[in-house]
């Protein structure tokens, strides 16, 4: 039996290892969210939070974008191109009306694409110590301190995901099934 996709390597580089962790964040997560309507991406599962399983899609779609467009790489997030900027704090934790649940799961999947392939190009042209595009006063994060941060963004908002999705319909669990079907936007060999 091979291991799924989206299972770090037991022996590998540091590449392989910060990857493949990230990987494995995204792959619980969107597990987590999977199969879900409209409404149940709308549904405030735990009263006391107002986070959805919706809004952290579109959250988590905003996220990959920023470290991996802008961030690392200075292009516009594509994501969040066409939200007025006074809207974004409260669009991307929103699943507004006009929307389905298809195109907020394409919307995280369309920004997880663009990660992958801005994560391969980067790494084909300097690797992880590289600096990255943004700027704190003199110094620029290099793309490995962007990954460690969207690792523990990923890590935060799956433990989120574990509680709002056993709330929905009980699902639980650490990892997908071994035999769960990713969707073809998000399988596919980590760089």
């Amino acid at each position: 039996m091979t291991d799924p996709p989206w299972e770090p390597p037991l022996a590998g580089t540091d590449v392989e290892h910060l990857v493949g962790t990230l990987e494995r964040l995204r792959a619980t997560f969107r597990w987590k969210a999977d199969g879900l309507d409209v409404d149940q991406l709308r549904l405030r599962a735990v009263p006391t939070s107002e986070l959805t399983v919706g809004g952290l899609l579109k959250h988590l779609a905003v996220v990959e974008d920023d470290v991996f467009s802008w961030r690392m790489a200075g292009q516009q997030p594509v994501s969040m191109t066409a939200v007025p900027e006074d809207d974004l704090a409260r669009w991307q934790f929103t699943v507004d009306p006009d929307e389905t649940a298809e195109g907020v799961y394409a919307l995280w999947e369309g920004a997880v694409g663009r990660s992958r392939a801005t994560l391969s190009a980067l790494l084909a042209d300097g690797g992880l110590d590289q600096p990255g595009h943004l700027e704190f006063g003199d110094a620029r994060p290099t793309v490995r301190r962007h990954l460690h941060d969207l690792v523990e963004e990923y890590g935060r908002h799956t433990g989120h995901m574990d509680l709002l999705r056993e709330a929905i319909d009980g699902r639980v669990g650490e990892d997908p099934p071994a035999d769960w079907p990713m969707l073809p936007a998000v399988s596919g060999d980590a760089p």
